[in-house]
C-alpha cells in the first residue's frame, strides 16, 4: 500500500475491450507503478461518481499498465463502462493479501472460477504460467452461463496454452448449437471422471458469485479436500479498503485488510459468509 491510503493515483484508460453484453475489460496506464500481486486489489475511482474495489486481471510482472475486468452491475460501473481511451480516473492501491504462491509450490493447483469471478483469477492463472516449474500441475474448471458469457473467451477455450502441466475444462449451464462442451452447473466438471487430482498434494482456489463458491468448496470437501488448502477470494461488501468503514466484516476479520484471501479453515465457523 502506498505511504498515504487515502491518496489516488491519476491513471488513464488505454484500452476497452467488450468481453460479454456486460463485462468489460479496461487498460489502466498510471502516472507511476502500482505494483500488485496475485489476488491483492485497488480501489478505482470515477471523478464525480465514486470509488469501488476491483482486483486486477492482468499478470503482476507488468508494472506500468494493468488490467481489470468489470461486470456492469450499478451507477458507477455503468459509468466505468463508459469510459473511453484518454479518460481519467484514479486508482488506490495496491490493498489486501495476496494469493501465498510459495504454499503452491511442488503442488497441483486447482483453480475453480464462475461467471466474472474468472476477472481475479486471471492474475493468479499469469502468475502461475510465468512460473510453470514450480508446481506440479495447474488444472482450471471454469463454468458460464452461457457461451455467451464465458470471459476471456479465446484464451479461455483455446486451453491458455494447454499443455502437459495444464488441465483446462469449461461448462456452461444452458448451451446453444456451437457449443460443444460440457453443460452443467461447474460442479458437474469436479466429478472425478473429469478431473483428475492428487487431493493429498493440491490446493484450491476459489473466485465467483457466492452460490456457486458454496457449492464449489462443499464439492471439494466431498473430494477430499483439507479445509486449510482451500482459498477462498472473499471480495463482496467491500467499500473503503483499508478496515475502517466496516462493510466487510467476516467475524473478526475485515474481508479488505486481513483477506480478501482466506483459508475456508480460517472463515468456516462464521455466519452468512455466502450471502
Amino acid at each position: 500500500m502506498q505511504q498515504n491510503p487515502y491518496k489516488a493515483v491519476p491513471a488513464i484508460v488505454e484500452a476497452v475491450v467488450d468481453e460479454t453484453s456486460n463485462i468489460k475489460t479496461l487498460t489502466f496506464r498510471p502516472r507511476e507503478p502500482i505494483p500488485f500481486r496475485a489476488g491483492q486489489f485497488v480501489e478505482l475511482s470515477v471523478p464525480g461518481y465514486g470509488e469501488a474495489p476491483f482486483t486486477p486481471s492482468s499478470s503482476p510482472k507488468v508494472l506500468e499498465r494493468f488490467d481489470i475486468t468489470i461486470m456492469k452491475a450499478g451507477t458507477l460501473t455503468e459509468r466505468i463502462h463508459q469510459l473511453k481511451p484518454g479518460a481519467e480516473v484514479g486508482i488506490r492501491g495496491p490493498m489486501g493479501k495476496e494469493y501465498p504462491l510459495t504454499r503452491y509450490h511442488g503442488k497441483e493447483v486447482l483453480v475453480l472460477g464462475g461467471g466474472v469471478g474468472l476477472a481475479p483469477l486471471r492474475a493468479l492463472l499469469f502468475a502461475l504460467f510465468e512460473d510453470m516449474d514450480k508446481y506440479k500441475k495447474i488444472i482450471l474448471r471454469y463454468g458460464a452461463r452461457t457461451p455467451n458469457d464465458i470471459v476471456y473467451k479465446s484464451a479461455v477455450t483455446a486451453g491458455w496454452g494447454k499443455g502437459p502441466a495444464l488441465d483446462v475444462l469449461i461448462s456452461v449451464d444452458k448451451g446453444d448449437d456451437t457449443w460443444k462442451g460440457p453443460v452443467g452447473v461447474v460442479t458437474t466438471i469436479l466429478d472425478p471422471s473429469r478431473l483428475k487430482v492428487d487431493v493429498k498434494n493440491s490446493v484450491a482456489v476459489v473466485c465467483g458469485p457466492p452460490i456457486m463458491m458454496k457449492f464449489g468448496t462443499l464439492k471439494l470437501l466431498e473430494l477430499g479436500y483439507a479445509h486449510d488448502t482451500i482459498y477462498l477470494s472473499m471480495e463482496k461488501n467491500m467499500s473503503c479498503g483499508i478496515g475502517k468503514c466496516g462493510h466487510c466484516r467476516l467475524g473478526p476479520y475485515y474481508a479488505c485488510k486481513d483477506g480478501p484471501v482466506f483459508t475456508y479453515e480460517a472463515i468456516k465457523n462464521e455466519s452468512k459468509i455466502w450471502d
